[in-house]
């Protein structure tokens, strides 16, 4: 049996998939591996593989014996196993059935014009201030969290406050940091769900509405108010951060999508699965013995389901690492599959084509103002995602 890889790949271009990573994917679709933190693991590369696993109760997050599982790094939050390994498929379809009316295709609708608001505000700020500007600061950082404070509930002021806490609950590389930040972002929910019971109104925002669920103590609804803060914010700061890397780097995209806006749709599909270049994957246990593609994964074992290594099989998109909005529809990965799906999907959608329709119209001319690979990306968190965006036009 050959030597396990090693995580994180050598990625000399963070714009294309590490070298290691395609050597393994030409060999079949699941791999031997040693995580950052040494422990042993399965990655699984291939698309119609990651797309099964995604929807199998063979596999979950929870570990029967969570003190000696393999961990994917330092995080508190998903660098080791989370949940009860009895109850925990019976607590995720609870979690859900809490969550997902609040995501319904009725909200997000309504919630689409307020987005529009946001970003057309953003926009003329960026106007007003002139170039060069960095656009993950004037844009990419700020219209999440404004979507996400207005949704939950959550005072937009705090916002300082409460990224520098996800920033550090999400540290992959540090557990004290990420152990702290998990603990102050609990207890800032736990002190807003105590305010929005004393004010009274229970439908008022989300976290409100989750108060004010019958069955649902304050701390399972401060625990969820976090999460989906973190959630609801972290993801779509790079994807927006990314989406314009990638098309400010193939400037004939971008001028496509100047040219015609119509074609946001596809635009934004392509930078959900463009960017995610693989390497890494979203952690699951095997609560059983099975096979995956022939190989013999035991009850326990860590299997890292790489979506964006699946987002890239050449088996199933034409010429993957290319950049392409004319790229035929095929369903990417990105937000998971089946009942795991992200339940944040539809707003995520929703800000990256308004964000991407109306910069194409606002600032047709934008570029980056240095190349590629003089960007910095943010290395000890788990969304990884730029630092700063500077752009001119």
């Amino acid at each position: 049996m050959s030597t396990p890889a090693q995580l994180p790949y050598e990625q000399p271009d963070p714009m294309r998939p590490a070298p290691l990573l395609r050597e393994l994917q030409v060999r079949g679709p699941i791999h031997a591996v040693r995580t950052a933190v040494g422990d042993p693991g399965w990655q699984v590369t291939g698309y119609e593989e990651v797309r099964r696993l995604l929807d199998d109760d063979r596999l979950g997050r929870a570990h029967r014996e969570p003190g000696k599982a393999a961990r994917t790094g330092e995080s508190a939050m998903f660098g080791g196993p989370l949940g009860d390994f009895d109850t925990e498929q019976a607590d995720h379809r609870r979690m859900r059935s809490l969550l997902q009316p609040h995501f319904s295709p009725r909200r997000m609708r309504a919630l689409r014009a307020r987005v529009e608001t946001l970003t057309a505000g953003l926009l003329d700020e960026l106007a007003a201030a002139g170039p060069p500007a960095d656009l993950h600061a004037a844009l990419a950082l700020p219209l999440p969290i404004a979507v996400i404070c207005e949704l939950l509930g959550v005072p937009y002021e705090d916002r300082a406050r409460f990224r520098a806490w996800t920033q550090a609950a999400a540290d992959i590389t540090d557990r004290a940091r990420s152990e702290q930040g998990l603990t102050e972002l609990f207890g800032y929910g736990q002190r807003l769900v105590a305010r929005k019971r004393a004010e009274g109104d229970p439908d008022a925002d989300v976290i409100s509405r989750l108060a004010a669920t019958d069955g649902v103590s304050d701390d399972e609804a401060a625990a969820m108010g976090m999460f989906l803060l973190f959630a609801g914010h972290e993801t779509t700061v790079a994807a927006i951060d990314e989406g314009a890397l990638w098309l400010l780097a193939h400037p004939e995209q971008w001028r496509a999508l100047v040219a015609d806006p119509s074609l946001v749709d596809a635009a934004v599909e392509e930078i959900l699965r463009a960017p995610g270049t693989g390497g890494s994957g979203i952690p699951r246990y095997a609560r059983e013995d099975l096979e995956i593609a022939g190989v013999r994964v035991r009850a326990g074992d860590l299997v890292l389901l790489d979506t964006g290594a699946a987002n890239h099989d050449a088996a199933i998109f034409t010429d993957p690492d290319r950049f392409d909005l004319g790229r035929p529809a095929v369903p990417h990965l990105s937000f998971g599959h089946g009942a795991r799906y992200c339940i944040g999907a539809p707003l995520a959608r929703i800000e990256l084509q308004v964000v991407f329709a109306r910069l194409a119209v606002r600032f047709p001319t934008l570029k980056l103002e240095c190349a590629p690979g003089e960007l910095s990306f943010n290395a000890h968190t788990l969304t990884g995602g730029l630092t700063a965006l500077p752009v001119t036009w």
